[in-house]
């Protein structure tokens, strides 16, 4: 009964878990890299065609970017999440695979230009999304599920996201039980539409995030509404754009929310019939998935809205842009406005179009909602670039930047000590993950030194046996390397995949019936015959 760390381990995104268990292969969450990467992840420790489940904690792309990968490295298991997860990674999933294909086909027209010769392959394809997307298995909140004989999981609202939990995992092997619970990303307490996140009262082990192990938030809830209202009239005054940069999964819901709140309460006086575009195709069907899923994660003032029949979400003036001409048009539209575009880090899609069209324009805002990870051309803007360069272009940095403090899914430091500090007895280890390096290390000094609690601030590869209760393998940081600048086409590593999810098959046929053996025998090596 073993636990290894892969992702997120000393770094913020790229979250995964592995667990072994009597014979079964699971991962907690499977999460794509965002920003610089500062350490090597070691590989997974078995073949992807050898996992048996993925357990989710929320829908967000750090947490759930690489299911379609491991599909087309041969996963074929089942993937258990929340009912709201699983509807939002059935658009978030394909809304990434799109976006590779996308990135893949413009670098290879650039390559073609510059008569490179280096192909690019995206890291996924559509159809591996929507393969990975039909092995996601429904779960309700509250409920105990058993996987199989080894495994019985419950899903907590941990108020992050729609949908967001904290995963309860009971673990039985040779007459052992463990309990392990994984945090997943706790959410900010007192958010305007989620409920807030649940603690829960026992457990052997806790992997537990700490984005936020390092700062506060206000004491008292900012007045978002009327700091963002005030930057709205300040820019419009001034003729400008207010350009948000937004994930399109939770913080635009959020915004939709607040600039509802200003329509209504008439907040800029002088433009009160501002229009508001919603840029990002995925952000349009996340908003629906949110309204289909509102009596069960609402909270607060929005719940009261859904019950009186008023969509929280909706006001005069809301313009919504699902084709590339629609979003194209916007910024030829003259009258000053709200511009709410992904990816909410500025790192893909069509908000790099939006910053292109008025980065430059001293009298626009660009206004920041959220996290932004070390590396990513959010942050270098939040920390005051002069240039930046966007599709070959240099642009000068003239708009204000600006930011609403303290707007975050994430529970501050006083958060994450009121959720660990939840549990009726302390854990016999708290693993501290999903942070920037200083932050994962200071943090678990912090909950060691001033709380008594066990904690361990692991790096990828680290291995824990989790019926001992010791440290199979300590693992040291590995810093990033470069890689090399030519890609080359990932078809033949898929190729390859396929072979090594064949053999795996193969290993596990032992005890078949030699008549269905000397068939499938046949079978491949007729396969072989005809490739040869």
């Amino acid at each position: 009964m073993k636990l290894i760390f892969v992702g997120a381990a000393h770094e913020v995104t790229g979250s995964c878990h592995y667990i072994e268990v009597g014979g079964k292969h699971i991962l907690v969450d499977c999460g794509m890299e965002q920003g610089v990467n500062v350490f090597e992840n070691v590989p997974l420790p078995v073949d992807e065609s050898l996992i048996d489940y993925v357990l989710l904690t929320h829908a967000h792309i750090d947490h759930t970017g690489l299911l379609p990968l491991i599909y087309a490295k041969g996963f074929r298991g089942q993937v258990f999440a929340t009912d709201a997860t699983a509807d939002l990674c059935s658009i978030m999933l394909r809304d990434c695979a799109h976006i590779q294909m996308m990135e893949a086909e413009w670098k290879n027209r650039k390559a073609k230009r510059s008569e490179s010769v280096a192909a690019m392959e995206p890291l996924y394809t559509m159809e591996d999304a929507e393969g990975v997307i039909k092995r996601i298995v429904s779960c309700h909140y509250n409920q105990k599920v058993e996987i199989c004989d080894e495994m019985t999981i419950r899903f907590t609202d941990i108020g992050h996201l729609l949908g967001s939990a904290s995963i309860e995992v009971w673990l039985r092997e040779d007459g052992n039980t463990r309990k392990v619970v994984f945090s997943g990303d706790i959410g900010n307490k007192n958010d305007p539409l989620l409920q807030d996140p649940a603690c829960t009262k026992e457990a052997d082990y806790v992997v537990m995030e700490s984005t936020y192990g390092d700062r506060f938030h206000a004491v008292d809830r900012p007045d978002y509404v009327h700091e963002l209202a005030a930057i709205l009239k300040e820019t419009f005054d001034r003729g400008g754009n207010v350009v948000i940069p937004s994930f399109a999964v939770g913080r635009t819901q959020e915004l939709l929310y607040f600039l509802r709140r200003i329509k209504v309460d008439n907040l800029v006086q002088g433009h009160e019939n501002f229009p508001v575009y919603v840029d990002s195709p995925l952000a349009v069907e996340a908003t629906e998935i949110f309204q289909e899923n509102r009596m069960e994660c609402f909270a607060g003032e929005a719940l009261e809205l859904v019950q009186e029949g008023i969509n929280p979400l909706s006001f005069p003036g809301l313009k919504l842009a699902i084709t590339s001409e629609e979003s194209r048009e916007i910024n030829f539209n003259e009258t000053p406005k709200v511009i709410i575009s992904a990816s909410g880090m500025c790192e893909a899609g069509r908000i790099r179009h939006h910053l292109k069209h008025n980065l430059w324009r001293p009298e626009c805002s660009i206004l920041f909602v959220g996290y932004q990870a070390v590396g990513t051309l959010g942050r270098l803007l939040v920390e005051g670039i002069d240039e930046v360069k966007l599709f070959g272009e240099s642009i000068q940095v003239r708009a204000e930047i600006k930011k609403l403090v303290g707007m975050s899914g994430h529970a501050d430091k006083n958060g994450l000590i009121h959720w660990i500090c939840g549990f009726e007895e302390k854990p016999k280890k708290v693993f501290l993950v999903h942070g920037e390096d200083t932050v994962c290390t200071g943090f678990a000094e912090c909950l060691k030194l001033e709380y008594g609690q066990r904690t361990y601030a692991p790096y990828s590869g680290t291995v824990f046996d989790l019926v001992s209760g010791k440290l199979e393998y300590e693992a040291v940081p590995v810093p990033v390397k470069k890689k090399a600048k030519a890609v080359a086409s990932n078809i033949y590593a898929k190729l390859l995949a396929a072979a090594q999810r064949l053999l795996n098959l193969v290993k596990g046929l032992d005890g078949m019936p030699n008549k269905d053996m000397t068939k499938f025998a046949d079978q491949i090596n007729s396969l072989c015959d005809k490739w040869e």
